[in-house]
């Protein structure tokens, strides 16, 4: 693991500001990946992965000349993040995919492996070297974890349309006691007050490039709950407020804040998993653009 990172208090306690978001508030874990050396029996971003030395490789199933390895992103141990809650004796989540864009929409298959550690007591040694990546935008930097939680709130596109409508009248606010000034109630509430930026497990999905679309399982229609973000950087010039002290250098500009881990993910800035709560784990994911 990667010592503690803290995310600062909430430059507005919102759930005071409007008392009807209170149910609506979920736990997520923030990751904080930052570049280290993580070992097979770590929880890390783009390190070396817990596989069975007997099982196949994971190869991308979308053609192309000769076998396409697919690329670890992620290793999650329950044990290091509970509120991963995988299935059945499960502890472990890896995920997995191709480090190339896809005709016609430019996707990445994605791949995903809930397991359990102990049963894995003969390792691969040498999993196959990604070939063929896009410029390697797609190959996550090795990044060991400081998970954090969190409470989040949706999106304001996700709220009920009376919601929606008091969070973005300044007039709410002030009869709150909270005043606004000069800026956009809205920005506010997404930026910093509802849902936290960078790579996490659980919370609120974040939109913004899309609306919101809801996800239900092909096996149960039950609704989806986000199961994991990836992103492609743990913070944008609007979202600030959500960098943790300890990586704020007495003095610097917000410009000199490390943003790790370097990984692109299109121009989406997210990748979102999406986990089925009712059918024992199983995964369904979705690429938000």
């Amino acid at each position: 693991m990667n010592g503690t990172r803290t995310t600062p208090p909430r430059p507005v306690d919102i759930t005071e500001v409007f008392p009807a978001l209170a149910p609506l508030g979920r736990p997520a874990v923030r990751l904080h990946p930052r570049p280290g050396s993580p070992t097979v029996h770590d929880s890390s971003i783009g390190g070396p992965l817990l596989w069975p030395a007997r099982e196949p490789w994971r190869y991308c199933r979308v053609e192309h000349e000769g076998l396409h390895p697919l690329v670890p992103v992620a290793q999650l141990y329950a044990r290091d993040i509970p509120l991963l809650r995988p299935p059945g004796r499960t502890d472990l989540l890896q995920v997995l995919w191709c480090p190339s864009e896809h005709a016609p929409d430019s996707s990445i298959p994605i791949e995903l492996s809930w397991r359990t550690a102990a049963d894995v007591t003969d390792v691969l040694a040498a999993p196959p070297e990604p070939f063929d990546a896009d410029e390697f935008l797609y190959v996550p930097e090795p990044c060991v974890l400081a998970p954090e939680q969190v409470i989040e709130y949706p999106d304001s596109l996700e709220l009920p349309e009376e919601l929606k409508q008091q969070i973005t009248d300044p007039a709410s606010w002030r009869a709150a006691g909270t005043v606004i000034d000069g800026g956009d109630p809205r920005e506010l509430y997404d930026h910093a007050l509802s849902h936290a930026p960078g790579w996490k497990v659980g919370g609120w999905a974040p939109w913004g490039l899309t609306d919101p679309v809801p996800r239900f399982c092909v096996a149960c229609g039950t609704a989806m709950a986000p199961l994991l973000t990836i992103a492609s950087s743990e913070w944008h010039r609007n979202s600030t407020s959500w960098i943790p002290y300890e990586d704020r250098a007495p003095g610097a500009s917000e410009a000199s804040w490390s943003n790790p881990p370097a990984v692109t993910v299109l121009d989406a800035n997210h990748i979102q998993l999406y986990v089925c709560p009712a059918s024992g784990g199983h995964p369904h994911t979705d690429l938000v653009q």
